[in-house]
């Protein structure tokens, strides 16, 4: 049997929500996790697809650690996008699961010839990240992102962060 090549690790577990700070403090006050790292892509992305079409996307994300899983909440920006496939404007819920990629063009290839779409694709500097429309298969979309040592790093701090967090400084830029 011939398996992508994506790693099929997966490491990170997002939903789209209407209100950012809203569910980070839902999630600080009745699942004790936290800090939530909150950044603001406006325009920040490159190479944007939709649905195989020139386009734009825009969000609001918060990311924190959950034991070995990260937490990635999304508002949306922008209404032509993988999140607004899933789940409607003022509406949240559970959108995809995230893998790391040796090669997203690659993945794209073995996911489109399985029949599931990239609904979404771009990057941002050295991390080239895909959707896919997996909703058939899983539920819900899957998501591939280059792995690389800024990225690492980053998600190294978050997790790092939530090792004995005390709750102090729930949300931080």
């Amino acid at each position: 049997m011939q398996l992508g090549p994506t790693t099929r690790a997966i490491f990170q577990n997002a939903w789209v929500v209407s209100d950012l700070e809203e569910a980070c403090m839902k999630w600080v006050n009745k699942l004790g996790i936290g800090p939530f790292y909150l950044s603001h892509y406006e325009n920040a992305f490159t190479e944007v697809t939709y649905r195989n079409q020139p386009s734009e996307l825009s969000m609001r994300v918060a990311l924190a650690q959950a034991g070995p899983v990260q937490i990635e909440l999304i508002e949306p920006l922008t209404e032509q996008c993988a999140y607004r496939d899933v789940i409607a404007p003022g509406q949240s819920g559970f959108h995809h699961m995230c893998v790391w990629s040796e090669d997203v063009e690659a993945d794209k290839a073995y996911f489109e010839q399985l029949g599931y779409v990239t609904a979404n694709s771009g990057r941002s500097g050295k991390t080239q990240f895909a959707y896919f429309d997996t909703r058939e298969l899983l539920g819900c979309m899957l998501e591939v992102v280059t792995q690389n040592a800024a990225i690492e790093a980053r998600f190294a701090e978050i997790a790092g962060a939530a090792v004995n967090w005390d709750g102090e400084e729930p949300i931080r830029t």
